[in-house]
């Protein structure tokens, strides 16, 4: 998941792109909107000892059951990144993430967004916005997350340009690699566990790998690596309080 330079906005130690400025709030511009400006955040700035378990539905909604009931059976925060193809196809289970967590955008049809001209990323994002607020009944929450993380400042000016603040991650736990593919539940618990910072944005994905590998390993290893996170004292954050997340300043 190769990307530009970009600014990345978090803390000492956060991951991102090669050569990216890492900056608190306090070095991010905002929009009038509120929304982050200039950067790709993959950490959260905060000082206290919490994760944010975000979750990217892009394909199959084959674990989102298994997510949504360790959730909640947990009480542990989380965010959702969906794309508008699957909301329109999945609808049921895009309903019921959105009842209980903040859905954010991750455009309409999943492509790389520096290949596209600054009119198709404005189509993606819009056409997302539109998909997410027909399915559950309300627009998504004003972050982004780029397909397959590809990005460079001319995407991340016209996504907030369209009043959104871009979110990467900390760290993929692969499990999207599913289990023909080498991930396992210890594998994403021990990757989580090697990237723990105060506000490390965690990626997890709610589909199956494919229809050859019906696996859902983030799903399976999501109690897992609750109580491992849990077990080095930190908890767990909501992005929905991020500054310019529900269209104004936070």
């Amino acid at each position: 998941m190769a990307a530009g330079t970009v600014g990345v906005a978090g803390v000492a130690g956060a991951a991102g792109v090669a050569g990216a400025a890492v900056a608190g709030w306090s070095g991010v511009a905002r929009g009038a909107d509120g929304a982050l400006g200039g950067v790709d955040l993959a950490v959260v700035p905060t000082r206290e000892r919490k994760v944010a378990l975000t979750f990217d539905c892009g394909g199959g909604d084959q674990g989102v059951d298994e997510v949504l009931g360790v959730l909640g059976a947990w009480g542990v925060a989380a965010a959702f990144f969906m794309t508008g193809q699957f909301a329109s196809v999945h609808g049921d289970a895009a309903r019921r993430i959105a009842r209980a967590y903040p859905v954010g955008n991750h455009s309409m049809t999943h492509p790389a967004f520096p290949g596209l001209t600054r009119e198709q990323r404005v189509v993606e994002v819009r056409s997302a916005a539109e998909a997410v607020e027909r399915a559950v009944g309300r627009p998504p929450v004003r972050l982004f997350r780029f397909p397959y993380g590809e990005v460079d400042r001319e995407c991340i000016a016209d996504v907030n340009a369209e009043g959104y603040t871009c979110v990467r991650w900390t760290v993929d736990t692969l499990g999207w690699k599913g289990a023909g593919g080498g991930s396992t539940t210890d594998r994403v618990v021990g990757r989580v566990l090697d990237a723990l910072v105060p506000g490390a944005v965690v990626l997890m994905h709610v589909g199956r790998t494919s229809s050859a590998d019906p696996s859902t390993v983030d799903a399976t290893a999501l109690p897992h690596l609750i109580r491992a996170v849990s077990g080095r004292g930190y908890g767990f954050l909501s992005l929905d309080g991020l500054p310019g997340s529900r269209g104004g300043v936070a």
